[in-house]
């Protein structure tokens, strides 16, 4: 009952807190409990073995028996650290949004922790109607997050982000319900159990765009790439996050997003072989125009926020080229990169929140000269830099180095047309902080009637975190790498006829 209990926790936590009599007490209340579910958390690294592709600590019931809907979990080395991310930023989410979130506290940490569910339900479901309810469960409570607790243009943002994901995903349910059928056909009896799916032989020809599995392949990839998001699907992000409250913008950036990459992995590649090998090319290409478009729209921005926003399709390109790339290289690089880009985008989103509540602005010329007002902060930021612009010794570097010797390896020139990523990254980040942190004082720095003041105690706990796992990541890969590498290793070598096996299963 190990996941079952970290996916429901989050709700008894919301309901706690919607029955909380004491309305000046729910936030440390709600940060302890995140807290404890995040050490909780941490007993899978006791319970999980990093050395089997199986499928491990499966809890399944049935559900629906005329349908074959099953409540199925179960975790292996492709989900392992997208759980540990989910739990690890919880905390740190809770703790930034002291400030940022001043009105209808109780509705928040409710729509957090149920929004804390619905992502784990998503990593962890192994049935299909399971892993729609989780999937389309996440969209509610963010949004009600961005469209409550959001920025002036909160509607537009909500209802766009909404009709996007939406559109995507109905798509993915007409696929699922199709996939039911044919395990009725197969079978004898209707499934909707994703190791059912794997089983399935489904039909598959070349130059012909309207063969079944190119079908179901596009609808489940077109719902993946909407929530990516990658180009040209992406315009729904960076109003999403120019306008969600700081928690909801580390969030989106931190879990949500890689809930679309992970599915790549665990749905599309090993469901539909045949179509992703003969499709990949288009991804491949789109995850390479999405790495420089969304470096060259960064850097143009004037807006701190929305800088970062364009900066995630970016780096949300570079995952996109090495799961289609699907080499070990590149799909070790690909995961590894989903924990960095939580970790270090995730940080930028908290200390560009921070600014905000320091001088209710986020245009870069505003400022200038920052650092000499606000040396600790500047530190912070620069480090988190670092690790966005994948400087050697932080997170970011491991992550693109794996991914672009991958695809170098297979397709040289997505190869070289992606590294210019990493240059323009280069770019427009540093050239950010060069006007926001030196040269002439900006009017709100050189404002002495408002003098802008230093990290606090409570801003520095929540960074200092980052700024670890930002160099151990760094520094010491493989001592995650090696928690996926045998579910990595095992999709390759079957990716033909991948069948998972449930550990202890005769």
């Amino acid at each position: 009952m190990i996941l079952s209990t970290l996916i429901f926790l989050p709700v008894l936590f919301a309901i706690v807190i919607a029955l909380w009599p004491q309305k000046s007490t729910i936030r440390p209340i709600a940060l302890g409990f995140s807290i404890a579910h995040f050490i909780f958390g941490l007993t899978l690294f006791r319970e999980f073995d990093p050395n089997i592709a199986d499928l491990q600590l499966v809890e399944k019931y049935m559900w629906m028996e005329r349908f074959g809907i099953q409540y199925f979990l179960g975790i292996d080395g492709i989900s392992f650290w997208l759980i540990q991310l989910t739990v690890f930023l919880a905390p740190l989410i809770l703790l930034a949004s002291w400030k940022s979130i001043d009105k209808n506290i109780r509705g928040f940490h409710i729509c957090f922790f149920i929004l804390q569910t619905a992502m784990l339900g998503t990593f962890l479901a192994f049935d299909a109607i399971l892993f729609y309810v989780f999937w389309e469960l996440s969209l509610i409570p963010m949004y009600f997050m961005i469209g409550i607790w959001g920025g002036a243009r909160r509607i537009y943002a909500t209802l766009k982000f909404f009709i996007f994901t939406m559109a995507g995903s109905l798509l993915m349910l007409v696929a699922i319900i199709y996939m039911m059928f044919l395990t009725q056909q197969a079978f004898g009896t209707m499934s909707s159990s994703l190791l059912d799916f794997y089983k399935l032989s489904i039909p598959f020809i070349g130059h012909e765009f309207f063969s079944m599995q190119t079908l179901l392949f596009f609808a489940f990839a077109l719902a993946f790439a909407v929530k990516v998001p990658l180009f040209p699907l992406h315009t729904w992000l960076p109003d999403a996050h120019v306008e969600a409250p700081t928690p909801g913008s580390v969030v989106l950036a931190g879990v949500m997003l890689k809930m679309g990459t992970y599915c790549y992995l665990r749905w599309v590649l090993p469901l539909f072989p045949e179509a992703t090998e003969y499709w990949a090319w288009i991804f491949i290409m789109l995850g390479v125009i999405g790495i420089i478009y969304g470096a060259l729209v960064a850097m143009v921005q004037p807006d701190i926020k929305k800088l970062v926003a364009y900066s995630s399709v970016s780096h949300m390109g570079y995952i996109i080229v090495g799961i289609f790339v699907f080499n070990h290289l590149s799909l070790q690089g690909s995961l590894y990169q989903m924990l960095n880009h939580g970790i270090s985008t995730g940080a930028l989103f908290i200390l560009i929140g921070m600014l905000y509540e320091r001088t209710h602005s986020r245009e870069i010329k505003h400022y200038g000269g920052l650092a000499s007002a606000l040396p600790i902060y500047t530190i912070f930021f620069f480090i988190v830099t670092f690790s966005s612009i994948a400087v050697p010794l932080t997170n970011g570097f491991v992550g693109e180095f794996l991914i672009l010797l991958g695809t170098y390896k297979a397709i040289p020139m997505a190869a070289i047309f992606s590294v210019t990523g990493v240059v323009l990254g280069a770019a427009y980040m540093l050239w950010m902080c060069k006007r926001v942190f030196f040269g002439e004082k900006g009017p709100l720095v050189a404002d002495a009637h408002h003098p802008l003041v230093d990290l606090n105690a409570r801003e520095i706990v929540i960074l200092v975190p980052f700024v670890i796992m930002i160099f151990i990541m760094g520094l010491f890969p493989n001592v995650f790498l090696k928690w996926s590498e045998a579910s990595v290793d095992y999709l390759i070598k079957n990716k033909a006829n991948y069948e998972l096996t449930i550990k202890g299963a005769k």
